[in-house]
């Protein structure tokens, strides 16, 4: 279901969202809700760290290219 996003978002600077925009593709992929959203630094690397309560109770963190 994700790997739509997660390709999306590997895409580039040309092709990259905004947090914002990941957070809205997130929420609407699961259908959950956004407990919290933020973007760190991996090495040389920024990526969102996105945390869903998912329609089934569970909390799943979604780590994506930024």
């Amino acid at each position: 279901m994700l790997l739509g996003l997660c390709l999306a978002l590997g895409a580039g600077p040309v092709g990259a969202l905004t947090l914002q925009e990941a957070v809205a593709q997130v929420e609407r992929e699961t259908g959950g809700k956004i407990l919290s959203a933020e973007t760190i630094r991996v090495g040389r690397n920024m990526i969102y760290r996105i945390k869903v309560l998912t329609p089934d109770g569970r909390i799943r963190v979604f780590q994506l290219p930024a």
